[in-house]
Parts: structure tokens; sequence; C-alpha cells
């Protein structure tokens, strides 16, 4: 195997998530890409990593496989996986500095992983000359990101919506003590609108158009704070083959997300009601941390606030808390010890 190697002293922290990676070697400096790798169907060769892979989505042609490596917040292509990371740090750094080494060598990953996924991760970070590996659950590196002090007695109620996984936990004394994880996310939002287009309009849209009808008018309620202007749809019509267009509004896409929002609440309020007494007092102050890139819904933050009856506090940054927490750990492994393992 090719192997990573970069200028010794430094550390590096990744964030291999499933709709963007990111990395960083100090806080503050961040390095993302979508989690997309271009490969050549007869030569196995890389084509494209990155931005460049996903602009390539639904436009290449047959020769081209635009792969996608996660599903659901962990590895699903470990080859694609392991060569999308390799690329994109090889594009990022000098080749000068490949005759050196990492330090330590980060990497996050979802709670609720199994150890095959584990082994997966592992596996892409022994590509890099590092001293030491270590992994750190992600709802852990956000908390940390979020400037959360997870090292006290005082329980703090976590909620990461990802882009395929929604991960809600419960923190005290640099350990999660109470967990609910579901398969739900970002990319199910996306879902969600390219099937209701496909059946409301008899018009198909790809995953691309959905996730910026998401972005540009996407809404978790139909009062959200900052309405946004409707949006100019195009897709092709399923009967004709040809191009077609629709005006859609924010109430008309909250209306489409209703039902898998419902269900990110019903695991917060089953996390809630299952948590020790003594943590509710907790909860009850502190209120929910809310973060990850499917937390930028807009209105869900108030959604939540009414659902729940707590205060919600938002990561004005959500897309960056997980390896901005990475990047203060490799700042200061020390302290950190006893969230990381390997």
């Amino acid at each position: 195997m090719f192997n990573i190697s970069l200028r010794r002293g430094n550390s590096l922290g990744l964030d291999l998530g499933n709709s963007n990676t990111i990395f960083t070697e100090k806080e503050g400096d961040y390095f993302t890409q979508p989690s997309f790798i271009a490969l050549h169907k007869d030569k196995k060769a890389v084509k494209a990593v990155g931005q460049e892979a996903y602009d390539m989505l639904g436009k290449a042609s047959e020769q081209f496989k635009i792969v996608k490596p996660l599903k659901g917040g962990v590895i699903m292509d470990y080859d694609s996986a392991n060569c999308m990371v390799k690329s994109m740090i090889k594009n990022h750094h000098s080749r000068s500095s490949f005759f050196y080494g990492f330090d330590n060598v980060v990497a996050g990953i979802p709670y609720d992983t199994t150890e095959v996924e584990k082994r997966a991760l592992r596996d892409v970070l022994e590509q890099f000359k590092a001293h030491r590996k270590y992994l750190i659950f992600e709802p852990i590196a956000a908390a940390i990101g979020m400037g959360l002090d997870i090292q006290e007695p005082d329980g703090k109620f976590l909620v990461d919506i990802g882009g395929g996984v929604t991960e809600i936990v419960i923190i005290s004394l640099s350990g999660i003590v109470s967990h609910q994880s579901i398969k739900i996310a970002g990319d199910t939002f996306d879902e969600d609108i390219q099937n209701y287009f496909r059946k409301r309009y008899n018009m198909s849209i790809g995953s691309k158009v959905a996730e910026q009808l998401k972005i540009k008018v996407g809404s978790a309620t139909d009062t959200p704070e900052d309405v946004p202007e409707p949006y100019q749809m195009i897709g092709k019509n399923l009967m004709t083959g040809l191009p077609v267009s629709i005006e859609i509004g924010h109430s008309e896409v909250a209306n489409i997300l209703d039902s898998t929002i419902s269900k990110i609440e019903d695991a917060i309020l089953q996390a809630l009601e299952t948590c020790e007494p003594e943590l509710a007092g907790d909860i009850y102050g502190n209120g929910i941390y809310l973060t990850g890139g499917g937390s930028l819904l807009r209105g869900l933050k108030q959604r939540l606030k009414a659902k729940t009856k707590l205060q919600v506090q938002h990561d004005v940054d959500a897309l960056q808390s997980v390896i901005r927490g990475i990047a203060r750990v490799i700042h200061s492994p020390k302290l950190y010890q006893a969230v990381l393992f390997q």
C-alpha cells in the first residue's frame, strides 16, 4: 500500500463524514471537500475527488463511476474511501512533505458503530505514517467543538444530526452515559424530497437538486423565523422525458419533511424519558445542544424547542463542530486522553 507521510511534528484530524470530509492540522485551519470520488470503470483509476467528483454526479459519461463511500455515517466501500482520503491529502499537501510523518492522527466515528465499521476506519488511517492513531466518538468531539466542558459531572444533552445518522447522547464525566441513534438525517431529507416529487408531480430530480431545494427553501415548520423566497425547481417529467419547472415554497417542503422530523423528535423524547433523574435536572438547566449539518434546516431549532419545552442551543457553525473538537484534541492530546481510543 502507498503510504502517505507528512512532516514529523504535525498532527492530523479527520472528520470522514457522510456528505463532507474535513481535515485539520491545527485549530482554525480546515480543508473541506464533499465525500465523493470519481473512478474510471475500466482502469479503476481515480479521475477526481471531492468537489470535482461531486460536480460530475449525474453528468459523467458511462466510463466513470461516481462513488459516495459512506452511508449511515460509516464506511460502506473501503477501497473507494481509502482512495478518496489518500487523494484528498495528496492534493492538499506538497509532495516534498510526504517524506515525513505525523505524530498523532485522530479521526471521528459515530458512537453506535460495530467493530467491523471501526476496523474499516482504522484501516484507512493505516496509510498515514503516524506515531499514534486514535479514534474519538463524534458526539464527544462535537461537544468539545461547541466549547462544552465534558469532564465535569454535569449532564450535557447533545443532538448531532449529520448526513447519514442522528445521534442523541448525554455526556458526563468525559463519557456517554445514555445514547439513541437512528439512521435518519440530512440524506433522508433529500430522499424524502425526491420521492415526493416523483409521486406528487410525476417528476424526477437528482440528489443534488433535492439538496439544493432543501438548502434554499427547506424548513421544519410552516412558520420559520426566516421565511425564504419560493424556489424554482427544475427536473424531468417521467411521462414525456422533457424538462419541467415547478415553483416550490417552504410550507410545501415542511410538509414533505414532517414525518421524518417527527421520527427524530420521537428519538429525542425517548432519550429524555430513559435518562436518570439526576441527569434530567442537568438537562432541564442546560437544555439541548444541537449540531450537525442536518440541524441547519431552518425552523428545526424552533420546532424542537416547542416539542421538548427545553431551551435549544444551536451551534452557529454546525458543519464544523466535530472537526473543531478534533482540532482541540490534537492540540492538547494529554488533556483529552480519556476520550481517545485505538
